[in-house]
C-alpha cells in the first residue's frame, strides 16, 4: 500500500469517528450491525469457505503453469472450450460471491482471459446446485429453473461482452507472455496435479456443505450429516498427497502464494462486510436503510421495481443458500416475481465486498463494467420473468 494510501486511510478512520453522530440510536444500531455481520461471517464462513479457497488460489498459482491457463481460458484460447468450462463452474463450487474470489485472483493472475475469468467469477456462485434445488423447492420450480438458465446465459454473456470491451487490454496481457510446454522434471503427472486440486475442491465442497431445510429427507441430510467426517478424510489424503508427492520448497511456495491472497482479499473484504452491515443488516435486523424501505420498492414488475431489486441484490451479501429465505420474506412482504428474479440473478454473484476485491484484482473500470453488465441483465430478465409468470 502506498504511503498516500494510508495517509487517506488514517485521515477517513479519524474522520468518521470524529463526525458520525455514534450517540444517535439508528447509528449505533447500524454499527452494531456491521460488527455482527462482521462476527456472523467470521464464524460461518473463514474457515470453512475463504481459507480452503485461499488454498486452492495458492495452488493454481504455484502448481497450474501458465501455458495450461492460457490454453484454456486465454485470451487467444478457444472461446466454445473456455465458456463452456468456465460458465458451468458453479455445479460444482457451491461457494458465495466471496469465497469464489481467491479462484477468480488464481486464474486471472495466472494469465486468463477477462471474459472466460468473469465468466467464473459470476458462475462460481451463480450456478449453484444447491442454490437452485432449494430455490425451485421453497419459491417454486419456475423460479428455480428461470434462475438456472439465466444464471448460465448470464455467465456466458458476461463474459463475451467483457471480452469484446476490454479486448485490446487483453491483447495487451497477452503480448508480453512466453508460451512455455509443461514442465517435465517436476516429479508428479498431471493427473496427480489433477487430483490433488480436487482434493482441496471437495474439501471446499463439504465444509460448506448448507444445512437441509427443516423436514428434509433423502441424501441431502445424510451427507450434511456426515460432512466433518468426509471433510477430515479428505484432509487426511491432502497431507498424505503432500507428504508423498510434494517436496518442502513446494510446499513453502504454495503456502507464501496462499498468504499473498489473503494479504490482498482478506483486508479489502472485512472493510465491505463492515460497510455492507451498516447500511443493509443482518436480515430482520434494521441498520442504516430499514427493511420496509426495500420492500415497499419491490413490489410490481415496473422497471424500477426489478432495476431497485438488481442493485439492492448487487449491494447486499449474501451467504451460500442465504438468500433463499431472505428473498421467501420479501415474496411473503409482497416483493413481485420479476424483481425477486432480479435479485436472485445478481445478489449472489455481487456484493459490496466482492466489489471492492475484484477491483483491487482487475481494475476499478473492469469491475464497474462487469457489475453494471449485470444489473442491467438482471433487470430485463426479471422484467421478462414477470410479464410471463402472471
Amino acid at each position: 500500500m502506498k504511503e498516500k494510501t494510508k495517509l487517506a486511510a488514517i485521515i477517513g478512520f479519524f474522520m468518521g469517528a470524529y463526525y458520525i453522530p455514534w450517540d444517535h440510536p439508528v447509528i449505533r444500531q447500524s454499527g452494531l450491525e456491521a460488527f455482527m455481520m462482521l462476527r456472523e461471517y467470521a464464524r460461518e464462513h473463514v474457515l470453512t469457505c475463504l481459507i480452503p479457497a485461499f488454498f486452492i488460489a495458492g495452488a493454481i498459482a504455484v502448481f497450474v503453469s501458465q501455458a495450461s491457463v492460457l490454453k484454456y481460458f486465454g485470451a487467444q484460447a478457444r472461446k466454445i472450450l473456455a465458456y463452456s468450462v468456465a460458465s458451468v463452474s458453479g455445479t460444482i463450487l457451491a461457494v458465495c460471491s466471496c469465497t469464489v474470489l481467491p479462484l477468480f485472483a488464481g486464474i486471472y493472475t495466472r494469465g486468463a482471459g477477462i471474459g472466460p475469468a468473469t465468466a467464473f467469477l459470476y458462475s462460481g456462485p451463480a450456478i449453484n446446485v444447491l442454490a437452485i434445488t432449494l430455490t425451485a423447492k421453497i419459491l417454486g420450480w419456475q423460479l428455480g429453473v428461470a434462475r438456472a438458465i439465466g444464471a448460465i446465459f448470464f455467465a456466458v454473456i458476461t463474459g463475451l461482452l467483457m471480452a469484446f470491451i476490454f479486448r485490446k487490454d487483453d491483447t495487451a496481457r497477452t503480448a508480453g507472455q512466453i508460451y512455455v510446454p509443461e514442465d517435465g522434471d517436476k516429479g508428479r503427472s498431471l493427473l496427480q496435479d489433477a487430483l490433488y486440486l480436487l482434493i482441496m475442491v471437495l474439501i471446499l465442497v463439504f465444509a460448506a456443505f448448507a444445512e437441509p431445510s427443516e423436514g428434509s429427507t433423502g441424501l441431502w441430510p445424510a451427507i450434511f450429516a456426515a460432512k466433518w467426517y468426509i471433510t477430515i478424510g479428505f484432509l487426511i489424503l491432502l497431507a498424505w498427497i503432500l507428504k508423498a508427492w510434494f517436496t518442502t520448497d513446494e510446499c513453502k511456495s504454495w503456502v507464501d502464494a496462499t498468504w499473498g491472497f489473503i494479504k490482498q482479499i482478506f483486508p479489502l473484504l472485512a472493510g465491505g462486510v463492515l460497510v455492507a452491515g451498516f447500511l443493509l443488516g443482518r436480515p430482520g435486523y434494521p441498520a442504516l436503510i430499514p427493511e420496509q424501505h426495500i420492500q415497499s420498492l419491490l413490489g410490481g414488475n415496473s422497471i424500477w421495481a426489478n432495476l431497485f431489486a438488481s442493485m439492492a441484490g448487487a449491494l447486499m451479501y449474501f451467504a451460500t443458500l442465504t438468500e433463499v429465505p431472505i428473498l421467501e420474506g420479501l415474496i411473503g412482504a409482497g416483493m413481485g416475481k420479476g424483481p425477486a428474479l432480479a435479485l436472485l440473478l445478481a445478489g449472489p454473484a455481487l456484493s459490496l465486498p466482492n466489489m471492492l476485491v475484484i477491483s483491487g484484482v482487475m481494475g476499478v473500470k473492469k469491475t464497474a463494467t462487469f457489475c453494471g453488465i449485470i444489473v442491467i441483465m438482471s433487470t430485463i430478465a426479471g422484467m421478462i420473468y414477470g410479464m410471463i409468470a402472471v
